[in-house]
């Protein structure tokens, strides 16, 4: 889980309220929106972590940001900003994220490529992932790192298949070293 106990607690909160009202489907929308959002703009993060900045200051940005969301993540802002918590809202929208992936039996599967996925690759590497947990149903995300030159690491949970060129290249290296 990502985030800290207080950010899961909310979390809990709202995807509890959001399963009252049927309104999951859109609340897990304004939580991948808040996630992305925050994940782009350092502006938005440091207004809401500032100790300096006013809590209606931030509240109001907050809701011209983000205002198009569901009156559940609109309370849910409502109560960060009345306890003082709003530096916590990108934690709760992650820990959202990963309630609601966790009750729908979604794991998460990231992938590392030197260059962008082609179809074919992606869907032996959704192979290889379901592989990997049992056939459980996965959410791929997909990084492009040129550093391991070609091939792929695949990260679901706790578990890593490294298929990179980089790391074939690290046992040829240990091999040899071994062998002088």
């Amino acid at each position: 889980m990502t985030g800290n106990r207080a950010a899961l607690r909310y979390a809990k909160a709202l995807l509890s309220q959001a399963e009252e009202k049927s309104q999951v489907k859109a609340v897990l929308v304004d939580m991948e929106r808040i996630v992305e959002t925050l994940s782009v703009s350092n502006d938005l993060r440091a207004v809401l972590r500032s100790p300096v900045v006013k809590t209606d200051d931030k509240q109001k940005v907050m809701g011209e940001v983000f205002a198009g969301a569901t009156q559940e993540t609109k309370d849910l802002m409502g109560l960060l900003a009345s306890n003082k918590r709003v530096s916590l809202l990108g934690q709760v929208a992650e820990s959202f994220l990963d309630l609601y992936r966790k009750t729908q039996g979604i794991e998460m599967a990231r992938v590392i490529t030197a260059a962008p996925l082609t179809q074919d690759l992606e869907a032996q590497i959704m192979q290889k992932a379901k592989d990997m947990t049992g056939g459980s149903t996965i959410e791929l995300s997909a990084v492009v790192d040129p550093s391991i030159m070609g091939g792929f690491i695949l990260r679901v949970g706790d578990m890593q298949y490294n298929a990179s060129i980089a790391n074939q290249f690290q046992k040829i290296k240990q091999e040899f070293s071994k062998s002088i």
